[in-house]
């Protein structure tokens, strides 16, 4: 029978197989014919095919039919094992060095030869270094050969033969019906490789794994010690073998450089970590190679990313796209995220990838962050990183690949913190629709399916789980109950006695120890106990270290030291060895532990988590440890116990190892469950909720309650629930009833809502369901600060605090409630207190006044001697800081100066270790002696004033030599310093502008500053209680001087004699400036302005216009007037007043516009032409469409973009169209007289956007008509003071109209949405929710507008918005109907730019400046007829004609580019202008319809527009800041037209500007009732200088303005 027709016959007799065993028989087919096996050669020729190479297709094979363990032997004779024999074996097995001489070394230890020759022979081979391993192997020659061979084929093709052989004798032996029912098996994983499968009991709390058989108790009056032996091996399966490491790629194999083979638990992962994405959860013993599984998924990551050419190119380095991908590595602890650097790095650097780390230690910068690949962090660093939008946040978008090490820390208190990463970055991968992988390392543990499925990981192709025989080393345990009360005398003495018992029973038989304690002092307290009861009992010989062959070369080494206790143990054979020590001192006691010279070796559990070095045997003495974030004793985590426990056995000499754990009778249990992994670990997710909630509201991925019950789902508290629901207050019934515990989700998502809200941390309506975050929420998510230390603040924090008080309020926070004070601290606490500066406040005897003398101590860096209060100083510190911060960015929310100014000076204070009144040179690294004489001779002199003077100067001044005072000097001028200039410019009655200057005043220093210098500038009230306008803004290398404006309302200021500028650095203590503004001589404009009021009047019809042309074509259009045009009709249409109409934008003010121009050119007289003026071009055009449509009028209308298209005569009623700058070019010529006597009518459109060419141009054309009946009609958006410009275009007050913006008739609903981040793509990532659920809320028929500040942010708004589509399923986008696909695809056939068709198949159109013209002509028709939902604009295009049902400005920040004084080229954040703004917000006025408008803007920027959105728009001329007139007066000199000063008087006469001179004078720096000679000044700073002089000044910018 061939191999097919046997497996056939035995697949027959199992019904119940899947079709997948068909599929099987074909494969096995295949493999006949590549091997050559031909039919009815029968089961017995697999020999010869697997000693062919063969055989691993068909283990391959067979393993796919079989898949249980062999446990029977083949039968063929083998010899007995004999422990002793194995071990020589193992070791020669784990040289890595000696793998290439193994095979013949095996074959020379079963030749014939001599020993002598067999030993020269054996050492030519493998090196002198071996001799004691090689007269071991000789011992016993060919016994040790021939088992030497077994453990290299225990994995081998032969071996897998035998298994075979065995498993199909089994199988056919079986009958193929049993004639009996079996019951239902539970489902068997093909990779959970455990002995004690289905070996459970069951408990209240689920199942409970039983203790592994063998395990013992002993008791006596001391101790009850529970010793569990070594796991039993599981036998290997069909298909395994080892795999070899010149099989695997090149990328690969170069990360394994000392490895022959991976060993078998990563050969049977290798597959999935390395050839497969799918999530991996790996459970197995630690010490087993976990770490290399994870340095496979690495490489698989780097593999992806590289280019499918690959092949053609060199170095396997240069093929990797580094910038494309992050891996982040989440270890437990900071000792073992700098092992995982230091491993991972090294392996890694043939590739040129770059490991880091980043802890709360190792902070990264971002150009460290942007050039790192694999980034080493802690669980609560990586979510503190992905709380926040930027900077450090930024990496979760590039994150390809998360390995969190150590996932069964879910049991304990930090488990919330890895809940809430997974479920982050779950979440992540949804909403981005990226692929991120998740690997998590675990040792072994129960409920190992629970977290597969909180992991999101297949329990078929990516759960491996491995029990404790996959160790490296078997593990003998041993849990001792030490009797007695807790830190009794008596229970000391027990757990000296049974240390020193069980010590010298080991030291006895040969063997090393490592002892564990848990502090540094008690490593030397210990071994001195250990030392006098081995001379108490008199075993010194035991432990006599002069033995050893290199005990006198030690001898001589170890006195250099200076550790006279490690001088004094080391004669006794004891070592110590803690993070205290020199490191001088730890690498010579490793080195001799390691060479064996030292038996014990007294270290803390550090050493565990850094240097490997094994011993035979570790004891844990005692399990109190003292945990300085809670400022108690704690329980020794289990994963320590773990890692020590990893130490033990040393592999490749050993072949097992004992663990010790010595603990409180009471505490015998816990352990016992914990590490044989006995009771499932649950979650603790609850406890840690209510932050984690606001952290999510805050990034925007939770924004309701549905929300926060999907983000629940996808927790680790989910899945234990539904799995042990009463362990969490669920009845079996309610799960029974909700078996995705809906309500229970809603219920705790609510009550941590309520809770939030009541700390003012959210806004929760309850009515819709919906979160909004506060500012203090978005800090507390920031700044990881707990909801109860909230709420403490919410108390006690004020406007006004000093030092004392800010630290009284610190103090109080919850983050410190675990420092408690012990009774042996209150004298060093006491005389600390006496040396700090700030009173503190509850005394040395409450935790509060702990930790204020602490962080004040460490600021002071005042010494402290006991190591716990050292420890404690470090937690104080470190989490002081960031409070601190989060409290400073609390108190700039909340505007309060004088608190804001101490706790930025606190912040810094804590950062640097320095008071704010130490000397502030004291940052710059200047020497100590430098610094002493500074503060002694020159302590009162300002660092300003020591940059002025020489560097002789400066050392005189300092009674030191030129050299210290050049560094000095050089300190001194690097100092961040700034010279801070100001104007006044009042916008209205109640808003004043303050336009400020921040020139950088100090040298640039790369070291010192980095690559920017962030600093802080506020205006604040003359009492510096209130902070009323704040920027944060930065300098960077080429940055000369910024400029910000500050618009203050002062209504609260008007009796104030004076404001402050204050400018504060954000990193250096003491660079602070201080300018006082004063207001003596400001004059505000008059706030005697009259509105125009509604009435309320019937509506006109078109009838009114008496013309039936006109009536027939307008009711074509339009329904009739509105209420305001109904209002303004008559003095428009009926009377030849100049007019002034400042009304909303899309009031109907364009209908008025034409209204007049039909009244003047169908007059019938020779006055028929009229001028219609805007500042654009787009303007232009639209106005010039519209007349377009009145064909049947007897006037013509032309666009006239020339001034000689402007100047041509017309024999018929014309109005020409024209723009500022074509106007002013022909009023700059003697052609301008042309037109005058035909030209009847001038309309001014588009005023609020009045800039100097437009008013010059408008003011020569005014001065021009002088004599000329010329009606001028100004039109403009609402205004808060139109009485100037009424009165610069001659406008009588009863044709003067002035409405308010709520004067509109067709409704807007303006609504606002803050951010605080800054301007960057994150903040655009997170605007993109709410303009996402905007857009959803607005009606089907609607069509909505997004705004953006830039055209090359389009296309990342939507694919955010896309996104966001596929987070909540919505497989269409914005589409309204199915049917809209099929329109869609037809529109995308005309597209020219392939790349926007999957934008409009999702119903998102982007349209820009660069696009092609046919698709911009698409973009519009489609959004115009309503079949293109969203359309995504820049904001260059926001003065096209567009009208949407929902308007959404996405920022009103931009990037603005400007070259300074030297021509270097900065960039700095501008604001959009108020004009912008109201413009766009225009865009959602629509006749007879409601709109909405969306405004996302910075929290900062809230209240100032949306004033000028309620109350109308600020007009002041530009003329005197533009060069625009100085240019025009230099061409007029020059061409004759201007002879003297007087004529540009005459000129500026009809000006906008000479009118505000009157109406604002300190908007134009003049003095009231002096404006006149304020114009003088003006024309003497513009009149050209002599030709001489003239010729040799560069030529005049062109004006930005003028090209619009």
């Amino acid at each position: 029978m061939d191999i097919t027709s046997h497996l056939q016959e035995l697949l027959s007799g199992h019904t119940t197989q899947s079709n997948h065993d068909a599929h099987l028989l074909e494969e096995i087919a295949l493999w006949e014919k590549r091997s050559n096996i031909k039919a009815g050669e029968g089961v017995d020729s697999i020999d010869e095919s697997v000693d062919s190479g063969s055989g691993w297709e068909i283990s391959t094979t067979l393993n796919l039919f079989m898949n249980k363990p062999v446990d029977e032997k083949d039968g063929d004779d083998e010899p007995d094992v004999g422990p002793a024999d194995l071990s020589t074996a193992q070791r020669l097995r784990s040289k890595p060095n000696l793998q290439t001489s193994l095979p013949a070394l095996a074959a020379l230890l079963v030749s014939d030869k001599s020993d002598h020759a067999s030993s020269e022979e054996a050492l030519e081979l493998l090196g002198y270094d071996e001799m004691d391993l090689i007269s071991e192997a000789l011992q016993d020659r060919r016994r040790v050969g021939s088992e030497f061979a077994l453990i290299e084929n225990e994995y081998s093709v032969k071996a897998s033969k035998k298994r075979i052989k065995a498993a199909l004798k089994a199988n056919a032996a079986q009958p193929m019906f049993s004639g009996t029912a079996n019951p239902e098996a539970p489902p068997v994983y093909p990779h959970v490789y455990e002995a004690s499968l289905g070996k459970h009991t069951v408990s209240a709390y689920g199942p409970k794994k039983l203790l592994p058989i063998g395990t013992t108790q002993e008791e006596d009056e001391i101790m009850t010690e529970v010793i569990i032996p070594p796991a039993r091996p599981i036998p290997p399966r069909l298909t395994e073998r080892l795999v070899p490491v010149s099989e695997l790629e090149e990328l690969a194999r170069g990360c394994f450089p000392k490895y022959r083979t991976l060993n078998r638990m990563q050969s049977i992962i290798y597959p999935a970590a390395y050839t497969t994405n799918e999530n991996l959860l790996v459970c197995a013993p630690t010490g087993a190679g976990k770490t290399d599984i994870a340095m496979l998924s690495i490489l698989r990551v780097l593999d992806q990313n590289r280019p499918d050419d690959r092949a053609a190119r060199t170095g396997l380095g240069s093929t990797i796209r580094r910038d494309d991908l992050k891996v982040i590595y989440v270890a437990p602890m900071k000792a073992l995220a700098a092992e995982i650097v230091r491993k991972f790095a090294k392996r890694l650097a043939w590739l040129s990838i770059k490991v880091r780390e980043l802890t709360g230690d190792m902070q990264m910068t971002r150009a460290e962050i942007s050039e790192t690949q694999i980034i080493v962090t802690t669980p609560e660093k990586w979510d503190v990183v992905t709380r926040k939008p930027t900077g450090e946040g930024e990496l979760a978008s590039k994150v390809k690949l998360l390995i969190i090490d150590e996932v069964h820390l879910l049991n304990e208190e930090r488990g919330a913190v890895i809940e809430t990463i997974v479920a982050r970055t779950l979440r992540q991968v949804e909403s981005s629709q990226s692929v991120i992988r998740i690997v998590g390392l675990s040792a072994t543990l129960p409920n190992y399916m629970d977290v597969a499925d909180f992991l999101r990981v297949s329990r078929y192709a990516g759960l491996f789980y491995f029990d404790s025989s996959f160790r490296p080393v078997l593990l003998e345990q041993h849990f001792i109950g030490i009797k007695g009360k807790i830190n009794t005398p008596t229970q000391k003495r027990n757990l000296d006695r049974i240390t020193h018992e069980k010590v010298a029973e080991l030291v006895k038989e040969g063997h090393q120890v490592m002892v564990f304690v848990h502090a540094r002092k008690e490593t030397v307290k210990s071994a001195m106990a250990l030392k006098e009861a081995v001379l108490f009992h008199d075993e010194s010989d035991d432990f006599d270290p002069t033995g050893h062959p290199k005990w006198e070369l030690f001898r001589r080494e170890i006195s250099t030291s200076r550790n006279k206790e490690l001088k004094e143990l080391f004669d006794f054979g004891f070592g110590i060895h803690h993070a205290g020590m020199l490191r001088s001192d730890r690498n010579m006691v490793e080195k001799m532990f390691e060479a064996r010279a030292i038996k014990v070796l007294f270290c803390t559990a550090t050493l565990a988590w850094g240097v490997n070095l094994p011993a035979h045997a570790v004891l844990i003495k005692g399990t109190q440890v003292y945990d300085s974030s809670k400022g108690t004793f704690v329980d020794l985590s289990v994963l320590d116990v773990l890692q020590i426990f990893g130490r033990a056995g040393r592999p490749g000499m050993e072949s097992s190892g004992v663990g010790y754990i010595c603990t409180p009778d009471e505490k015998l249990d816990h352990y016992l469950d914990a590490v044989t992994s006995q009771h499932p670990i649950e979650s603790k997710f609850i406890a840690g909720m209510i932050d984690s909630l606001n952290a999510e509201i805050s990034l925007g991925t939770v924004a309701n309650v549905n929300e926060g019950v999907k983000w629940l789902g996808y927790t680790y508290l989910f899945v234990r629930m539904k799995r042990n629901p009463v362990i969490y207050g669920i009845p079996y019934d309610e799960l029974a009833d909700d078996p995705q515990l809906g309500s229970k989700r809603t219920q705790l998502v609510t009550t941590a809502a309520k809770k939030l809200a009541a700390a003012h941390m959210i806004r929760f309506d309850e009515r819709s369901q919906g979160f909004t975050i506060t500012e203090i929420g978005r800090i507390a998510a920031k700044y990881y600060i707990r909801h109860a230390t909230i709420e403490i603040f919410n108390e006690d924090f004020k406007p006004i605090m000093s030092e004392a008080d800010v630290l009284a309020v610190l103090s109080r926070s919850t983050e410190f409630d675990q420092i408690q004070v012990r009774e042996n601290e209150l004298s060093e606490l006491t005389a600390l207190e006496e040396i700090i500066p700030c009173e503190v406040r509850g005394g040395t005897d409450t935790s509060q006044g702990k930790v204020n003398i602490l962080l004040q101590a460490h600021i002071s860096k005042a010494y402290v001697e006991d190591f716990a209060l050292v420890s404690d100083m470090a937690y104080t510190a470190q989490n002081g800081g960031r409070i601190i911060r989060a409290l400073l960015e609390i108190a700039i929310s909340r505007k309060w100066a004088k608190t804001s100014a101490v706790l930025m000076a606190m912040s810094k204070a804590v950062e640097s270790r320095m008071w704010p009144f130490d000397h502030p040179l004291r940052q710059s690294g200047l020497s100590q002696n430098l610094l002493h004489n500074l503060e002694r001779w020159a302590d009162d002199f300002l660092v300003h004033e020591l940059a002025v003077q020489s560097a002789a100067e400066l050392g005189q001044l300092v009674h030191l030599n030129e050299a210290q005072g050049a560094a000095l000097l050089r300190a001194a001028r690097e100092f961040p310093s700034a010279k801070i200039t100001y104007a006044l410019r009042p916008l209205n009655s109640s808003l004043l502008k303050i336009s400020v200057r921040v020139e950088r005043a100090f040298v640039w220093s790369n070291k010192n500053h980095g690559s920017s210098e962030p600093f802080y500038i506020w205006v604040e009230s003359h009492d510096g209680i209130d902070i009323l306008q704040l920027a944060h803004l930065s300098f960077r290398p080429t940055t000369q001087h910024l400029t910000t404006n500050f618009i203050v309302p002062m209504q609260s200021t008007s009796s104030a004699p004076y404001l402050t500028i204050r400018f504060v650095s954000d990193k250096w203590l003491g660079a602070e400036e201080e300018i006082i503004v004063e207001l003596d001589t400001l004059v505000m404009p008059t706030s005697d302005i009259v509105l125009t009021s509604t009435l309320d009047l019937p509506f006109l019809g078109f009838k009114a216009l008496r013309n039936p042309i006109l009536e027939r074509l307008y009711l074509s259009r339009h329904y009739g007037m509105n209420r305001l045009q109904t209002q303004c009709f008559f003095t428009i249409y009926n009377t030849w007043d100049n007019v002034l109409l400042s009304a909303p934008t899309s009031g109907g003010k364009s209908l008025l516009a034409q209204f007049a121009i039909w009244h003047s050119v169908l007059g019938g007289g020779r006055h028929n032409l009229a001028i219609y003026v805007t500042k654009r071009k787009t303007y232009a055009r639209t106005f010039v469409e519209s007349l377009d449509l009145f064909r049947g009028v007897e006037t013509e209308a032309q666009l006239c973009l020339s001034p000689n298209e402007l100047s041509k005569q017309t024999p018929r009623a014309c109005v020409k169209v024209t723009t500022a700058p074509t106007l002013l070019s022909l009023l700059s010529t003697s052609n301008s007289q042309s037109i005058m006597s035909a030209l009847s009518l001038v309309v001014c459109d588009d005023l609020e956007s009045l800039d100097s060419i437009y008013e010059l141009a408008l003011s020569l054309l005014l001065q021009a008509t002088q004599r000329h009946p010329v009606r001028f009609v100004g039109i403009t958006a609402s205004l808060t003071d139109p009485s100037d410009a009424a009165d610069w275009l001659r406008a009588p007050p009863e044709s003067t109209f002035r409405f308010l913006p709520a004067d509109r008739e067709q409704g807007v609903i303006t609504t606002t949405h803050t951010f605080t981040i800054p301007h960057s793509l994150s903040l655009f990532k997170a605007m993109a929710h709410p303009v996402y659920t905007a857009i959803r809320a607005m009606p089907p028929i609607e069509s909505a507008l997004v705004i953006v500040p830039a055209r090359a942010l389009c296309r990342l708004v939507a694919t955010q918005l896309i996104t966001q589509c596929a987070i909540e399923m919505e497989i269409n986008g914005f589409l309204r109907t199915a049917n809209d696909r099929g329109r869609m695809e037809i529109a995308t056939s005309r597209l020219r730019d392939h790349t926007l068709e999957d934008y409009i198949l999702q119903g998102i159109g982007i349209l820009g400046n660069g696009m092609h013209p046919p698709d911009r002509t698409l973009m519009l028709e489609m959004f115009a007829d309503g079949i293109l939902p969203v359309l995504i604009v820049p904001r260059e295009m926001c003065w096209m004609p567009l009208r949407a049902g929902l308007v959404v400005v996405m920022g009103t920040q931009y990037l603005e580019y400007k070259r300074d004084e030297t021509g270097a080229e900065d960039r700095q954040v501008s604001n959009y202008s108020i004009h912008e703004v109201v413009r766009m917000q225009s865009f959602a006025v629509r006749h007879g319809m409601m709109g909405r408008f969306l405004l996302l803007c910075q929290a900062e920027d809230r209240d100032t527009f949306v004033r000028f959105l309620n109350q109308g728009l600020p007009l002041e001329s530009e003329l005197h800041e533009s060069e625009t007139l100085k240019v025009w007066v230099q061409e007029r000199v020059q061409d004759g037209a201007i002879k003297s000063k007087q004529d540009i008087l005459d000129v500026l006469s009809f000006t906008f500007l000479a009118r505000r001179l009157k109406s604002n004078p300190t908007y134009y720096d003049a003095q009231p009732e002096k404006h006149e000679e304020a114009l003088s000044r003006f024309v003497d700073s513009i009149w050209p200088a002599p030709a001489s002089t003239l010729a040799l000044l560069p030529p005049p910018a062109p004006d930005a303005n003028v090209s619009v």
